[in-house]
């Protein structure tokens, strides 16, 4: 019999692959529904996938106020709102006659969707006590694992059984594991993590450069993640499978290209508990912008490999960010500043979809798109040449003495 603590912990990491499968569904059911709705659709790859524009910025914009509404709400009703709320908007979209109507559905899941990152992930890290590190890193695999299954997923139920059920099959998982949830009784995952120590007194002007630089990576990294997730399952048509008759084979290529990024974060989930930070991150930041620039002209099986590489890249990043919020803010200020850490990265995930669908439409291929993401993973670089990279992340007792220094010059002007 589980105990409560790790029940939640599954439903926890359950929503994080709802979330990431669900925002990726129409990426891949792109592919179909070119082939089995082109006169309610079109033929046109861009302006379908341009369709999520809307679910993208409300899945941005929706998170700021997550951490009011946490408090008023309660977290347990927003985690079950989030599960019937994506569930029932997934079923609308599976059910959407016209382009209209499904760019509406999109929308209304990634309001709900927006629930998932700012509550989810503060009540994992307060439960997760001092091994943040795994705990972000296993609840990082969960959220992959939607991500690698959403493009073979979507590619054999699109291909066998329309692409409406695509979306209804996902819908209705979510909205049963929703009603299992409500039956869970409240739950306090602070209380759950037992008796910890204090969270320690950092100096002032090492968190705001912390915070700085989160902000700075959310806003790009967000961008990268996403366009790179949409445009894989096309990046996979167009250099290996060669056709969109090939629609299972297109997302096979794409999971095992993205399980690479899944296995990456859970090491990098175990490495964090043992390195810095910035030990951690800038590898990761130095592999993306030469593999992207390498993949926008690549061609045939070369393609598979390095599109693994970047998956490790840009999801391993994702777990490192996670970690320096738990590290370097003060559990009672999480919530609110995973709320505006994930509106800052999600809207510039918003743009990922128009910019993908406009310059494919407009150079007919996926080398532009490549090249602009090389561009914007250099800004990932250079401000992981600012991640503090200090030895106290790993031993939070010695921030007292760092601490030392800034409260000396206070105690003299007293004088």
């Amino acid at each position: 019999m589980l105990d409560p603590a790790r029940r939640q912990i599954i439903f926890i990491n359950a929503a994080h692959t709802l979330t990431h499968y669900g925002l990726l569904i129409l990426a891949t059911a792109v592919l179909g529904i070119v082939q089995q709705s082109p006169v309610e659709f079109g033929r046109e790859y861009g302006p379908i996938l341009a369709l999520g524009t809307g679910m993208f910025v409300l899945y941005g914009l929706g998170s700021l106020p997550m951490g009011w509404l946490a408090e008023r709400f309660g977290r347990k009703a927003m985690m079950a709102g989030f599960f019937l709320g994506t569930g029932s908007a997934m079923i609308l979209a599976g059910f959407a006659p016209s382009p209209l109507l499904l760019g509406l559905a999109l929308a209304v899941m990634g309001a709900f969707s927006a629930i998932y990152h700012p509550i989810g992930t503060a009540m994992l890290v307060e439960a997760a006590g001092q091994r943040v590190g795994r705990a972000v890193g296993i609840n990082g695999v969960f959220g992959n694992l939607g991500v690698a299954l959403a493009p073979v997923m979507t590619a054999l139920v699109a291909a066998r059984l329309g692409w409406h059920v695509a979306f209804l099959l996902p819908g209705v998982i979510s909205i049963v594991l929703g009603l299992f949830y409500l039956r869970e009784p409240a739950f306090d995952t602070a209380k759950a993590a037992g008796t910890q120590k204090p969270f320690p007194v950092i100096p002032p002007a090492i968190v705001r450069r912390a915070v700085t630089v989160l902000l700075t990576i959310a806003a790009v990294s967000g961008l990268v993640f996403n366009a790179f997730t949409l445009l894989l399952p096309k990046l996979m048509e167009e250099r290996l499978a060669g056709s969109p008759d090939l629609l299972p084979v297109v997302g096979l290529l794409a999971f095992l290209a993205t399980l690479c990024g899944g296995l990456t974060q859970y090491t990098v989930g175990h490495m964090i508990d043992r390195h810095t930070l910035k030990w951690v991150f800038m590898p990761l930041a130095t592999l993306l912008v030469p593999c992207l620039a390498l993949l926008a002209f690549a061609q045939g099986w070369v393609v598979l490999p390095l599109s693994a590489l970047i998956a490790a890249s840009v999801f391993g990043q994702v777990t490192v960010n996670e970690t320096m919020t738990a590290r370097y803010v003060a559990p009672a200020l999480r919530t609110k500043l995973y709320s505006i850490r994930f509106t800052v990265g999600f809207l510039g995930a918003a743009i990922a979809s128009p910019l993908v669908g406009l310059l494919h439409e407009a150079t007919g291929g996926l080398t532009a798109p490549m090249l602009v993401l090389a561009g914007v993973g250099a800004v990932t670089f250079v401000c992981a040449l600012f991640f503090p990279n200090r030895p106290e992340e790993l031993r939070p007792e010695l921030w007292a003495a760092a601490a030392q220094p800034e409260r000396a010059p206070v105690a003299v002007a007293a004088e």
